[in-house]
């Protein structure tokens, strides 16, 4: 029998999953625009706080603090299936859209946030999609999108345990 996976203790997560088979899904725009709107629905629905995301073609990380009442792992559970659900409709089948699981690493502190949201900023740049991570659409770098700060309660959560 497989061990059951732990339950993420709360604060702010960097975490990554990828597409079926690392399908290129997301060099459809249509496609990326929907994801967008699937994260932005559940943030303004108070499920999670969002500070960064690139959404490239075969894979997306975020760095995201749920809500007190959600886990990380329910949190990209919405996520995915939320987009699954909203894909599906409009191609009116039923097909796998991403890989089971994902990877998460709770940040620890200022500088690893500042760190993995450089990651995330710096992988369209890395991977030769553009010159500057400002011009990516597709990444909280790119000017317009709505974020959340850095939260001032997981600061001193950390501190305390520190």
């Amino acid at each position: 029998m497989k061990p059951g996976r732990l339950i993420s203790p709360p604060g702010t997560y960097f975490a990554t999953f990828s597409t079926w088979q690392r399908r290129r899904l997301f060099v459809v725009e249509n496609y990326a625009r929907l994801f967008l709107k699937t994260i932005y629905r559940y943030r303004r629905e108070g499920r999670f706080q969002l500070h960064a995301f690139v959404v490239m073609p075969e894979h997306v990380h975020l760095l995201i603090t749920p809500a007190q009442d959600i886990t990380i792992e329910h949190a990209v559970q919405l996520i995915k299936g939320g987009y699954s659900y909203a894909l599906g409709s409009i191609l009116g089948r039923k097909r796998e859209i991403w890989q089971r699981g994902f990877t998460e690493h709770r940040i620890r502190d200022d500088q690893d946030f500042s760190n993995h949201q450089n990651y995330i900023y710096q992988n369209p740049v890395e991977r030769g999609l553009v010159k500057n991570a400002s011009e990516y659409r597709y990444c909280s770098a790119f000017p317009g999108f709505k974020l959340d700060p850095w939260p001032s309660a997981a600061k001193a959560e950390f501190s305390k345990s520190a």
